[in-house]
């Protein structure tokens, strides 16, 4: 990483003195969201394909706001970036990204177009009903939001609802994602269960609710739950429940993967589950900004990322899904330790009975409970306004017991596996 950063500050010296930007490729990427190894090789592919010379300038961000704030409010000249699915929509809705062109690839290296999910197809025309998403941006990971518990303190039944997070018996072992967006939802989501059963509202109907009746509905919820929980936590709450001082964990798919095998090696059973009641959908994707400037370098850089063999290293090296359709993909996901699920709806008709890990691939039925989340628009400060209100001064003094004990315990484990790194670690706001 020091290596790239390196090379990054010089190619931008070089790009601030008038270098010719054909050269050059921008990316703005999530913090350990990518195998390094695949940038020097696409420089690569990309002179086979087209026989000009491409450096790419790479650079990470830990908070989508910081992102989205240097294109909209900075101009940065970007040429891809990773914004999450809420951030997409914003963008798009604000006319800060530029739609697709894939004119200059040939059909044989199409990546793109030969290996999109059906499930990622419907869900990005989900994002705007008036602009096709697919036309502006391409899935890069995703995932669900549920509960990683202890197996053996906490029952599978037990789990398999939010309201486990309220559950006096489990106070001051609750660890929750200090993300508003993807707590929100889920709790919106338990709170109307008689509305979403008798058909009056649907879950995508509670994804767009900014309403000030369902924002102090869930505010007063966790208010009732704050005294239980031991942390709000942006990427410490993992760790905490391998070790077991968390039972509970409200948290992403992603960061369960890593949680469950790094807790089995040390005696700790943790599972993960989307309760029944319902649960919301996350995705990144790959879009090019309004101010790039190499924007056919930026549409080989895309269409490579979504190359199956790259697919599946990024997604062994982060931890994470691949948003990516091809069969490759599925393959090499396999692994007959598990029970089969139908993943007809990301992989097509001829995966209706697989097995994979189902944390990381939810069975079609688990998948038809789940719900995208929207961008708010201007109503976001009314979320954020509640989450300050709801975590207050008086948040429990085990939240900062934990969060001493978590940053002696990063300090400790900086030179640890890069296994150890994986794990969305994700701002959303």
């Amino acid at each position: 990483m020091k290596k790239l950063i390196l090379l990054a500050a010089i190619a931008a010296a070089a790009i601030s003195c008038g270098t010719d930007r054909s050269s050059v490729l921008k990316v703005y990427n999530w913090s350990d969201y990518i195998d390094e190894s695949v940038l020097p090789e696409f420089e690569q592919w990309y002179k086979d394909q087209t026989g000009e010379d491409i450096t790419v300038v790479y650079q990470t961000f830990d908070v989508n706001e910081t992102m989205l704030s240097k294109i909209e409010k900075g101009h940065e000249d970007y040429d891809v970036v990773c914004p999450s699915d809420y951030i997409i929509e914003r963008m798009l809705n604000n006319g800060l990204i530029l739609p697709l062109d894939f004119a200059s690839i040939p059909d044989s290296i199409n990546y793109i177009a030969l290996n999109k999910s059906p499930y990622m197809l419907k869900m990005f025309k989900e994002i705007n009903p008036d602009i096709d998403a697919n036309e502006y941006s391409v899935p890069y990971m995703w995932g669900t939001t549920g509960i990683i518990y202890n197996t053996d303190v906490v029952s599978a039944e037990e789990a398999g609802t939010w309201d486990i997070i309220r559950n006096p018996k489990y106070n001051g072992q609750v660890l929750i994602k200090d993300a508003p967006r993807d707590v929100y939802g889920p709790v919106l989501i338990y709170l109307k269960q008689k509305e979403l059963a008798e058909g009056s509202v649907t879950l995508q109907d509670l994804m767009k609710d900014s309403s000030d009746e369902s924002i102090a509905a869930v505010e007063a919820y966790l208010k009732e739950v704050k005294e239980g929980v031991l942390g709000w936590e942006a990427d410490f709450g993992k760790d905490q429940m391998t070790k077991g001082r968390g039972v509970i964990s409200l948290n992403w798919s992603g960061d369960a993967v890593w949680a469950i095998e790094e807790a089995a090696a040390v005696g700790v059973n943790l599972d993960y589950i989307v309760p029944e009641e319902g649960s919301t959908v996350w995705f990144d994707g790959w879009v090019i900004p309004k101010y790039a400037k190499n924007i056919k370098a930026a549409s080989y850089f895309i269409d490579f990322m979504c190359r199956p063999d790259i697919a599946i290293r990024n997604m062994e090296e982060t931890g994470y899904v691949a948003a990516n359709g091809a069969i490759e993909v599925l393959e090499s996901q396999i692994d007959e330790d598990y029970e089969p699920v139908n993943l007809s709806y990301f992989f097509g008709p001829e995966a209706d009975s697989v097995r994979v890990d189902p944390v990381l691939y939810p069975d079609l039925a688990i998948i038809e409970r789940c719900a995208l989340e929207h961008d708010w628009g201007q109503d976001t400060d009314k979320l954020l306004a509640m989450w300050s209100r709801v975590k207050g001064d008086n948040a429990s003094s085990m939240t900062y017991v934990i969060i001493v004990i978590a940053i002696v315990a990063l300090g400790a484990g900086y030179f640890v596996s890069k296994k150890n790194k994986r794990g969305r670690k994700h701002g959303r706001k």
